[in-house]
């Protein structure tokens, strides 16, 4: 089962050693609102945006086409 997108942002926060008051921070929003959208996996693509730049990532979404392998 693939993991969701906020279990990647704590494996990455943690391994970067940024804390996630500091991605609150970021997002300029209260560490509560913040786990609502972590328990939610709610996350925009503009605040996916923020996320990345803060933990120096690059977050890519796409379809893959199953019969040609093609990304969309």
């Amino acid at each position: 089962m693939p993991l969701s997108n906020a279990e990647r942002i704590r494996i990455i926060a943690k391994r970067r050693g940024v804390k996630l008051c500091q991605i609150a921070d970021a997002l300029s929003m209260t560490r509560q609102s913040l786990n609502s959208k972590f328990n939610r996996d709610t996350f925009t693509p503009e605040e996916l945006n923020i996320i990345c730049e803060l933990l120096n990532c690059t977050h890519e979404e796409y379809f893959t086409l199953n019969d040609t392998g093609e990304r969309i």
